[in-house]
C-alpha cells in the first residue's frame, strides 16, 4: 500500500504543478484567459501568430485535465478503508470532471488553428469572417462556457466534496485536509453557475472573482494532499 500513496502523492503534487505552468505560459504568451474578452478576429490573429509553439502549449494544457482521471482512480484506492458508496462515487465524479475538462480544452489545438488559418485576409464583415465568427463563438460557449467550465468546476468541485467526506471516514491523512477539501469543493462547484440562469450573458461577477481563489485554494489543496499521502508512505 506504500507504494500506492507514494505514487498518489507524487500526482497529487505533479498535477497542480503542471496545470498552473501551463495556464502561466498560456497568460504569458496569449494573454489568457483575458484575450478572451477580445473580438473573434483579434483573438484569432494573436493564435496565429503564435505559431506551433501555441498549439502544443494548448495541447499539452489540455492533457493535464486527463490527468485527474488516473488520480481520481489512486485516491480512490488509497481511501478504500472509507465508505465504499464514498469511494466508489468518487472515482466516477472525477472521471467525470476530467472528461469534461479535457474536452473544453482541446478545441484549442484543434478546432481553433483551423479558424485562424480561415480567418486569414478575411475582410471584417466578409461572409468568411462572420461564419469563423458564428463558430468559434459558439463552441466557445458550448465546449468553453457550459463543458468545461460549468461542468468541470461542478464534478471538479463534487469530486473534492467526496474526496474530503472520505479522509474524514479514513485514517490515511489527517481529519483537517478532508474538511479543507469539502469547504473548498463547495465553493468550486458554486463557481460552477457564473453563467447560469439570469447570468448567461454577461456572468455572475461575484462568482467570477471568486473562481481564481478557489483554483489556487484548490491547486495548494491537492498539492498538500499529496504531501500528506506521501508522509503516509515514508513516515
Amino acid at each position: 500500500m506504500n507504494a500506492v500513496f507514494a505514487t498518489t502523492g507524487i500526482l497529487l503534487v505533479a498535477l497542480p504543478i503542471a496545470f498552473n505552468v501551463a495556464f502561466a505560459l498560456l497568460a504569458a504568451r496569449f494573454d489568457y484567459p483575458d484575450i478572451l474578452r477580445r473580438p473573434t478576429a483579434e483573438i484569432l490573429e494573436r493564435f496565429r501568430a503564435g505559431g506551433s509553439g501555441l498549439v502544443l502549449l494548448w495541447w499539452g494544457f489540455a492533457l493535464t485535465a486527463v490527468l485527474l482521471a488516473p488520480l481520481a482512480a489512486l485516491v480512490s484506492t488509497s481511501l478504500a478503508d472509507a465508505a465504499p458508496a464514498v469511494v466508489q462515487t468518487g472515482l466516477v465524479v472525477g472521471i467525470l470532471a476530467a472528461l469534461v475538462q479535457f474536452l473544453g480544452l482541446i478545441r484549442w489545438p484543434f478546432l481553433v488553428p483551423y479558424l485562424a488559418r480561415t480567418s486569414a485576409g478575411a475582410p471584417d464583415g466578409s461572409p468568411r469572417s462572420e461564419a469563423v465568427e458564428i463558430v468559434f463563438q459558439s463552441f466557445n460557449r458550448y465546449l468553453g462556457v457550459a463543458v468545461g467550465e460549468h461542468l468541470g468546476y461542478l464534478f471538479s468541485g463534487a469530486w473534492t466534496v467526496l474526496v474530503g467526506v472520505a479522509i474524514l471516514q479514513s485514517d490515511v491523512v489527517g481529519w483537517w485536509i478532508g474538511l479543507a477539501g469539502i469547504v473548498i469543493g463547495a465553493i468550486l462547484a458554486l463557481c460552477s453557475l457564473e453563467f447560469v440562469g439570469p447570468f448567461e450573458e454577461r456572468g455572475w461577477t461575484f462568482a467570477g472573482a471568486l473562481t481564481p481563489i478557489a483554483y489556487i485554494a484548490w491547486s495548494l489543496w491537492l498539492a498538500g494532499l499529496g504531501v500528506a499521502f506521501l508522509i503516509s508512505a515514508f513516515g
